[in-house]
């Protein structure tokens, strides 16, 4: 397969944290980017008819910087006051530091993993499974954190703050791409609510994360890589692998 053009559904990076212009520089292709879907905060109506009370839980749970606008922006239309003992666990260290866009991290009590839904759990250890915990979720369910907080007996619930919203990609012309790569169910939600008579023909998928993989299977699509692995931990590395195979 001669590849040309390789389409990524999410919005460019940087150029100075992207890796992707050496990889078009090195193999000849061209390298796209557009999102198949947006992530926006659940209303607050969306939210109540969940019946969730924040001040019923001791420790919130964040896997992503979205959802934590989202909860306060919640929080400040539901007039709900966070109180001082609340404890905070994040997916990493990243995902933590940016609490400090809205409270003082000095003074509240945070903890995080290193990104797997294990690692939280192990941040909680002993000390702290007496907490009740909200898990900040995206509407998805069984998702690794809630199945994690499941396995190891914590009383939690999850609530869901955000929501995917599938983009309007009509305009995108994929037959023109040798290659696709999809991050989410979402992507595949949004790509048969734009085509649905979709067929991949000879369009190689390549993905990253674990939710899409169930949802590339039940749609009937193949996977050429699936990352990340050990030896694929990126979606560049996941690319460049793609295109040394096609040589």
């Amino acid at each position: 397969m001669c590849v040309k053009q390789i389409l990524i559904s999410q919005h460019a990076p940087l150029p100075a944290s992207s890796p992707y212009p050496a990889l078009e520089e090195k193999y000849g292709v061209k390298i796209e980017f557009h999102p198949f879907f947006l992530i926006e905060t659940v209303s607050s109506k969306e939210f109540r008819a969940q019946r969730i009370n924040i001040l019923d839980y001791t420790a919130i749970v964040f896997s992503a910087k979205s959802a934590i606008d989202a909860f306060f922006h919640l929080c400040e239309e539901l007039r709900v006051k966070v109180p001082e003992t609340m404890k905070y666990f994040c997916s990493t260290e990243s995902v933590a530091k940016y609490l400090q866009k809205h409270i003082v991290y000095r003074k509240r009590k945070i903890f995080f993993g290193t990104g797997p839904a294990s690692s939280i759990i192990s941040e909680i250890g002993t000390k702290h499974s007496g907490e009740k915990f909200l898990v900040a979720t995206s509407g998805s369910t069984g998702n690794d954190i809630t199945k994690a907080f499941e396995a190891a007996g914590l009383d939690f619930a999850p609530a869901m703050m955000v929501k995917p919203v599938s983009q309007d990609i009509k305009g995108i012309d994929l037959e023109k791409y040798q290659a696709v790569v999809l991050y989410n169910s979402a992507d595949v939600k949004s790509l048969f609510e734009n085509y649905p008579e979709y067929k991949q023909g000879e369009t190689k998928f390549i993905t990253f994360g674990h939710s899409v993989v169930k949802a590339m299977e039940e749609a009937g699509l193949e996977i050429a890589i699936a990352a990340p692995t050990t030896e694929v931990p990126s979606v560049a590395k996941a690319i460049e692998v793609f295109l040394d195979a096609q040589k």
